[in-house]
């Protein structure tokens, strides 16, 4: 099985980037522990703070791998074009947010992308991307049965 997580603006900034809202853990840290938790799943990761490259990456990979893992970061808010990118895919799409992004500013609130996503996990820090992880395989094991 092979999940991709990909992550949108400012998310290269975990560690650092207001550590009261997103920790002091950064991504690459915590991918070293999803793949020791996982070692049953390739899980590859890419981030770009570019909506077109993000859009170029899951169309790439969207075809091809197991699930994605996506935290789109501001685009969450404001990206048809990731709608409508997700929509296209064939594999399943989790949307993943560090922070409860409904108890934030109310601009956060909605998302452009939800639509399209197969679930949402929001507001359980870094951990959020272990239980969309946790959500992709299962949701693939029932399809196999």
């Amino acid at each position: 099985m092979r999940i991709l997580i990909v992550n949108g603006p400012n998310l290269n900034l975990l560690g650092t980037r207001e550590p009261g809202i997103y920790g002091r853990m950064t991504m690459e840290s915590y991918l070293e522990i999803l793949r020791k938790e996982y070692p049953q799943v390739e899980i590859d990761y890419y981030q770009s703070n570019v909506e077109g490259l993000l859009i170029d990456k899951l169309q790439q990979e969207g075809f091809t791998c197991d699930g994605i893992v996506l935290n789109a970061g501001a685009y969450t808010h404001t990206s048809v074009a990731l709608l409508d990118c997700i929509r296209s895919l064939k594999s399943p799409v989790v949307e993943v947010h560090i922070s409860n992004v409904h108890a934030r500013e109310e601009f956060r609130n909605h998302s452009m992308i939800s639509p399209a996503c197969k679930g949402v996990i929001a507001g359980f820090g870094m951990d959020s991307y272990r239980l969309a992880v946790e959500a992709l395989t299962a949701c693939t094991a029932a399809t196999a049965r």
